[in-house]
């Protein structure tokens, strides 16, 4: 599928094309023209559909769509995006695969997507590899973050942009504090090798399942925990399941907005830096509401009956010291370790 066009002018009713004045040759061909010019005009614009498993609301959607309106000013209107939320056009997976196939624009998605597909996309999330929010920033929208981008052009996607996802932690019926804790446990986990990985190394059972199925998972006992943020853990109402979030904030594993290679490969490269730079200018809209977002969230699932395990009641030494095999499985490379080098010694 390729992006919207603008249907073509119709053609003017035969009742008037017979009675047009024969002796306006000259008018004639202006008005031609001038209809002519408005519909290549037309044809030329573009909506891009963009992709996310979040409601409407939700801070990526909003993002997105601010890039949208960013997008169609640096054009005149020509370009934009509409968002599709709420998973309407499939799971994360459902959508990365459309835009690699060029049947869809865009996709905002978690960046674990692409573990298997981009391996420089596995780095931010390795265990406990960022110190803080800060740590984080200074990185994943600096220097670091663009070398990680840019990788997703070998495998058929234009890396965009990164938005911080906040501090991932587990939650499930009983607190999770240590090692012990959490032994056993089936955790649900994005379908990622390398959270698949750190679950296990855990000493839990990880099972790899859609975002969309979690609620009921949680609900019918198929897995007796998962692993999130704040927002995500109160908008999909898992705490209603799993009232107990430990904050073990072992990962930040950023999200994506990703645009399709095959599409992106037909614009212009004045609408190509037009997309880049709408994209760009997104990410301080998105922290704006991400901040907020993340305490609201903590206040709701509190409200709701959620009982909060604070961070500095975790043996978080216990878990980083059964994490740091991790780090070497997926760190295989020279690039990928002087990757991980560069974010560490970030100050």
């Amino acid at each position: 599928m390729t992006p919207q066009q603008a249907t073509p002018n119709k053609r003017l009713p035969e009742t008037h094309m017979n009675h047009r004045p024969k002796t306006l040759p000259g008018l004639l061909t202006v008005l031609t023209i001038g209809v002519l010019a408005l519909s290549t005009l037309t044809a030329s614009a573009r909506t891009f559909r963009s992709a996310d498993v979040h409601a409407k609301d939700f801070p990526t959607n909003l993002a997105v769509k601010f890039m949208g309106d960013e997008l169609s000013k640096a054009t005149g209107g020509k370009d934009n995006v509409k968002v599709f939320g709420d998973s309407s056009l499939g799971s994360e997976k459902d959508t990365v695969e459309q835009v690699k196939i060029g049947a869809l624009d865009m996709v905002r998605v978690s960046s674990a997507s692409f573990h298997g597909i981009v391996p420089e996309s596995v780095i931010p999330s390795l265990p406990f590899l960022f110190r803080d929010i800060e740590h984080f920033r200074k990185t994943m929208y600096g220097p670091q973050g663009d070398k990680i981008l840019a990788a997703f052009d070998k495998a058929g996607f234009i890396g965009l942009a990164f938005y911080e996802s906040g501090a991932r932690s587990m939650y499930a019926k009983k607190p999770i504090k240590t090692l012990a804790d959490i032994k056993g446990l089936k955790i649900r986990v994005q379908p990622s090798d390398l959270m698949v990985s750190l679950v296990s190394a855990m000493g839990a059972s990880p099972t790899p399942m859609p975002y969309a199925e979690v609620y009921t998972g949680l609900k019918t006992g198929l897995i007796d925990a998962a692993e999130n943020n704040y927002p995500s853990y109160d908008e999909s109402k898992h705490f209603e399941s799993a009232p107990v979030y430990s904050e073990t904030m072992h990962v930040m594993t950023p999200e994506v907005l990703v645009f399709s290679k095959k599409i992106w490969d037909t614009l212009s490269k004045e609408e190509q830096a037009a997309i880049r730079a709408a994209a760009k200018a997104s990410v301080p809209y998105y922290v704006k509401l991400w901040e907020p977002k993340e305490k609201e969230a903590k206040a709701a699932v509190i409200k709701g009956g959620a009982k909060i395990v604070p961070a500095a009641e975790i043996d978080r030494a216990g878990f980083v010291a059964v994490e740091k095999p991790v780090w070497e499985k997926f760190a295989t490379t020279p690039e990928l370790k002087a990757l991980v080098g560069e974010i560490t010694n970030a100050k």
